[in-house]
């Protein structure tokens, strides 16, 4: 790895897939390292080498050591990047299991190829991030600590309830990325959604009015028929 190009290591065992992830991405200018197992990405793993790969994308459906036990190998070895857990539509367990395994995202199979690239290059940006600020998310003038639950606008501290807090985290990890409804009932309140009620758009509201008070800049963008987005435009 040359220090500038991202590096990415890829870990699926459908071969079809896997040969699709390697093109795309290296056509996207990144550098990847291909592995159809687990045990081969250990095996190729040194958790003593600073030249660690930038991003990881993990199959859950791995055959022998399956992928929320790759994800809880590599956290427990040192691996410190993000890591994106590919999953299939029923696998709900398994992908809850993935994130409390230390993954940062998941996606669902199948995928929109622009909505993986999208993913990528928004955790690449977070880990940047991360390097320059700590715990630290940033957007605008706002900034999140995410070890201390702080949150400033302008340097302002702003009190936010803990819900509150979950869902601007959130929003401002996944941002430029547009969030459904779905996705942040998911991350936010849990893997259930109530279709009869209006609580997310109320707490959208009351976040808003928070971080708004003083008249900044909106943030926070509802998408119509979709969900909402972080971002400074």
């Amino acid at each position: 790895m040359d220090g500038t190009t991202p590096s990415l290591l890829i870990v699926e065992d459908d071969r079809s897939v896997r040969e699709m992830l390697s093109a795309v991405l290296a056509h996207e200018g990144y550098e990847v390292d291909v592995h159809d197992s687990a045990e081969s990405a250990l095996r190729q793993f040194d958790p003593d080498q600073p030249d660690q790969p930038d991003l990881a994308i993990l199959d859950l459906g791995l055959p022998g050591l399956g992928g929320v036990e790759l994800c809880e190998r590599l956290r427990r070895d040192g691996y410190r990047s993000p890591i994106l857990i590919l999953t299939a539509r029923h696998e709900v367990a398994d992908r809850v299991r993935g994130l409390d395994a230390g993954a940062d995202d998941y996606l669902v199979k199948p995928f929109a190829l622009d909505e993986l690239l999208a993913r990528v290059r928004a955790m690449l940006r977070r880990r940047v991030r991360s390097g320059i600020a700590g715990t630290n998310l940033l957007l605008g003038d706002v900034e999140l600590d995410v070890d201390t639950r702080e949150v400033r606008r302008g340097g302002e501290l702003l009190d936010l309830t803990k819900l509150e807090f979950d869902l601007l985290r959130v929003l401002l990890e996944a941002s430029p990325i547009v969030m459904t409804r779905a996705s942040l009932h998911e991350q936010v309140w849990g893997f259930e959604e109530d279709h009869m009620s209006n609580s997310l758009e109320v707490f959208v509201s009351q976040l808003r009015k928070k971080m708004e008070a003083d008249g900044g800049q909106r943030l926070i963008h509802t998408v119509r028929g979709v969900g909402y987005v972080a971002r400074t435009t």
